[in-house]
């Protein structure tokens, strides 16, 4: 009687191990979680126009919010005093990676947590600041996208001076307390000194800007030109910046396209918006199991040169043949 037995639960056996699959086909899968962490108040339009560049290119790559994608959005409405305290429940809701926009929102993120995945949508100097090993093996939990921001000292004076070859006095604007800032001026002055620039630095403490006194100061000074460091809070506040460079007709160089869509003079610099489109990618490529340790630090390769015509007219300047010959778009 056994050998008769035996067939039939072999066949039910494997009818349970052939329908199985066939059972869970039907189910929805699990969505996937990210966490933004973001420096910025939830009003700022710069940071809004960039997290939808990087939602539509995770939607291109088939991640869809509300869909097979879950996000959980954390703003420093008050200030990155609160970034930690964001940061911990990002954490404490056990997403699978944290994006950030900025060394303050990495920073937290970073001391938050060593295993949940960390990218960062733009960065300035991560192996200085010890977000990574290195650029090629970034070797923890943490990768993403570099603004090559020391790098691009010497160019921006560069321009400066072939802006105004006459130029003598630069001002600086700045965050203090902020290591990004810290290297962003460290290199800045290295290259003042190649080529004979003296600088004003304007330093932003925390608490509200008074962009309106640090200007003066920059008239009082009597500054040839201005220069502002890269920072998200800087984009923000950028209509109020270049009302005031432009009220003090101070020829001004900005780090994003942003301002000079805005009313600013000039920019130069990679493109923010590309920037987070890349983030989407190293979101994609971890979600589908992908280690940071072994995803390297990009670079941007193409930095963008704005120009804007009518600011240029009503401060007096005219554009160089060489620079518009050069520019990405003319306003």
């Amino acid at each position: 009687m056994s050998g008769r037995i035996y067939p039939m639960v072999r066949f039910i056996l494997l009818g349970i191990l052939v329908g199985a699959p066939l059972a869970t086909q039907g189910q929805p899968q699990k969505a996937q979680r990210i966490g933004w962490l973001l420096a910025v108040p939830s009003t700022s339009v710069p940071t809004i126009e960039a997290v939808a560049e990087f939602r539509q290119k995770l939607s291109r790559l088939g991640r869809v919010e509300g869909s097979n994608l879950q996000v959980d959005y954390r703003y420093a409405n008050g200030g990155p005093q609160e970034l930690p305290a964001l940061a911990a429940e990002l954490v404490a809701l056990k997403v699978d990676v944290i994006v950030t926009d900025g060394s303050p929102s990495t920073r937290a993120a970073q001391q938050a947590t060593t295993t949940i995945p960390i990218v960062m949508a733009v960065s300035a100097a991560p192996v200085e600041q010890g977000f990574v090993k290195s650029l090629g093996r970034p070797g923890g939990n943490i990768t993403g996208l570099s603004m090559v921001l020391p790098e691009l000292a010497m160019k921006r004076l560069e321009l400066i001076k072939e802006l105004s070859p006459k130029a003598k006095r630069v001002a600086v604007l700045g965050r203090g307390q902020v290591s990004g800032s810290d290297l962003q001026w460290q290199s800045t002055e290295a290259a003042a000194n190649t080529l004979s620039l003296e600088l004003i630095r304007l330093q932003l403490d925390f608490g509200t800007p008074d962009y309106e006194r640090l200007l003066d100061t920059a008239r009082r000074e009597k500054a040839d030109a201005l220069i502002l460091l890269a920072d998200s809070l800087f984009a923000r506040d950028r209509a109020q910046i270049i009302a005031l460079a432009n009220k003090q007709r101070l020829p001004t160089l900005y780090f994003e396209r942003l301002f000079v869509e805005a009313g600013g003079l000039m920019s130069y610099g990679p493109s923010i918006g590309e920037m987070f489109r890349q983030a989407a990618v190293y979101v994609d490529k971890i979600l589908d199991g992908a280690k940071p340790a072994e995803l390297p630090v990009e670079q941007p390769t193409k930095f963008e040169l704005f120009l804007n015509v009518e600011a240029a007219s009503a401060l007096g300047i005219t554009f160089q043949p060489s620079l518009r010959s050069r520019a990405d778009v003319l306003q």
